[in-house]
């Protein structure tokens, strides 16, 4: 079999910083929009994850992007990938 076709894709997200406290550490609020199947119904769904931010280059407010990697500690197994938009 060829290499490329085992590897899988990563997964990403693109999300607000909420909090940037911890050392190489930021915390991503994601929403996304998803249609409820019985009453057909869009419900905003909000999700809180930690990412790993090596050159602690974010600020509370900056739109990011978000890759999945190995699990880093508990509960950080995102990585920053890149800032979309820096805070006001």
């Amino acid at each position: 079999m060829n290499a490329e076709l085992k590897q899988k894709t990563k997964r990403t997200e693109v999300g607000v910083v909420l909090s940037n406290k911890a050392e190489k550490t930021i915390v991503v609020s994601v929403n996304k929009l998803e249609k409820h199947p019985l009453f057909k119904k869009y419900i905003r769904r909000r999700k809180k994850m930690m990412a790993h931010d090596e050159l602690n280059q974010c600020n509370i407010g900056d739109t990011v992007e978000i890759i999945e990697s190995r699990p880093l500690s508990k509960r950080k197994c995102w990585q920053l990938k890149q800032v979309l938009q820096k805070a006001v």
